[in-house]
């Protein structure tokens, strides 16, 4: 593991509270100023490039449960679980201080991870839940948070730039459904049934590329499972209408590049959502628009290649997924911001970063009602860098991966998927109206140049079950 060094993380940190202090960030960030709209009277978006950065599986308190202001925690609930050792009682459990490269991963499949840990939003099961694995209870293991000095670049941006405190994931399911509500905002394939947790088919391709026999879960509004009766993973056996972002981007000539990293058949699931996209995958935007190595949004950036809409799925090393023997994901975040805010882009983009589901790791807060099915799920942290975006904000807004979807199509006019792309947009972590902010270097142990010489596993950056 490559960390920031003590001194550098003191030093980011006495400017973090210095500038949640002056920003007002700690509650409702009503001192912060008046917001531009994106679109109609007023000053319009100056964002002509969105940059989705996708990593992996880690809940908000597990990144920024000690960040100042942050909506954060060092403590648990737990539900009694003698089958521990020691047995575990009813009530507060400490949380502890883990590095960034967690030896574990966790169950955050829908039905018997996050609807055990939910508990009927009590958050306070999360000692029931059994490892996929080998069943047995994951006991205290969840109730942990990272140590901040390992994830030094990412505290740098939330002091920098805008934070989301209150990011929930649409469904409490994993990165298949996640990654899917990232291009469209939900998984509904039947009439009243959506996608959850992974296909049916072991260690396979996710998607079109899956071998014959494939088969997928559902569920319905009132949350009963409907294991192995849906349909093959590949919009072209989907009963209902799945159109994605790409349909909207294409219809109004906005262009859009989706970065992935290379993957072979053997190590197992591809995360690559468009492989589930039947007109992408056996069209010609599977070799123009879909795009491998994942490294190549780094020259793209330098080159003047970068598209309006891009998407980018880490390398497993930088995915920052728990289980990894190594977790570069602060470095290699840092390597596209830089690449980016380096470049003649700057001036015109929004970097936003998500991580797609919970991981299994302890959150201290639920949503309210869900806008699709099987949620929302847990808290993840969300970044938003750009020249506009308001500095040191954290944002109280309660959003879902739907808000992120709204942004985009406001930002280009797109009109609306329909899913759940209705939820409250992103737009209250930027101010059009600002001093755009001069672009600094992110301090990182890692180069642009390691990442583009970097050895590809050819491993997925999530190998759930």
């Amino acid at each position: 593991m490559k960390a920031s060094t003590a001194s550098c993380f003191l030093a980011f940190c006495a400017v973090a509270v210095a500038l949640v202090a002056c920003n007002g960030a700690a509650s409702s960030g009503g001192a912060s100023p008046p917001l531009s709209p994106l679109t109609g009277s007023g000053s319009p978006s100056p964002i002509q490039h969105i940059v989705l950065m996708i990593q992996e599986n880690r809940s908000f308190n597990d990144f920024f449960a000690t960040f100042p202001g942050a909506d954060g925690t060092t403590t648990g609930q737990v539900v009694a679980n003698p089958n521990c050792s020691p047995p575990i009682s009813a009530g507060v459990i400490p949380l502890t201080e883990m590095p960034l490269d967690v030896p574990h991963d966790l169950n955050h499949l829908w039905h018997t991870g996050y609807q055990v840990a939910y508990d009927n939003g009590k958050m306070d099961a999360f000692d029931n839940v059994k490892f996929v694995t080998n069943k047995e209870y994951e006991c205290s293991y969840p109730y942990q948070y990272t140590k901040p000095a390992d994830i030094g670049v990412y505290w740098t941006l939330a002091t920098q730039y805008a934070l989301g405190e209150h990011m929930f994931t649409t469904n409490g399911s994993d990165s298949f459904t996640a990654h899917q509500d990232l291009i469209r905002g939900g998984t509904i394939v039947q009439p009243n049934k959506a996608l959850v947790d992974d296909p049916n088919c072991g260690d396979c391709w996710w998607g079109c590329d899956a071998p014959h026999g494939s088969i997928t879960h559902l569920v319905n509004k009132a949350s009963t499972k409907y294991i192995k009766e849906g349909p093959f993973p590949c919009s072209d056996h989907f009963k209902s209408t799945y159109l994605t972002l790409r349909d909207l981007l294409d219809a109004k000539y906005v262009t859009w590049k989706y970065y992935v990293p290379p993957s072979n058949k053997i190590f197992g699931k591809l995360l690559s959502a468009f492989d589930v996209i039947y007109p992408v995958r056996y069209g010609p935007e599977w070799k123009t628009n879909v795009i491998t190595p994942e490294t190549q949004i780094l020259n793209d950036a330098q080159n003047g290649n970068l598209a309006s809409m891009s998407w980018v799925i880490p390398e497993e090393n930088n995915s920052d997924h728990p289980g990894t023997s190594v977790d570069d994901g602060p470095q290699w975040v840092a390597a596209v911001v830089n690449a980016i805010g380096e470049s003649s882009y700057w001036d015109s983009t929004a970097i936003i970063i998500v991580w797609d589901d919970w991981g299994g790791l302890y959150d201290n807060e639920s949503a309210g009602p869900p806008l699709q099915y099987a949620g929302p799920g847990e808290r993840v942290p969300m970044l938003v860098i750009s020249p506009y975006a308001r500095p040191g904000y954290i944002s109280t807004t309660v959003y879902q991966f739907g808000s992120i979807l709204h942004y985009i199509e406001n930002n280009w006019d797109l009109g609306s998927l329909g899913t759940t792309d209705s939820a409250t947009p992103i737009t209250d972590c930027f101010n059009y109206n600002q001093t755009p902010i001069p672009f600094q270097p992110v301090t990182s142990t890692l180069s642009k140049s390691y990442f583009l010489h970097e050895k590809h596993s050819y491993k997925p950056p999530d190998d759930d079950w």
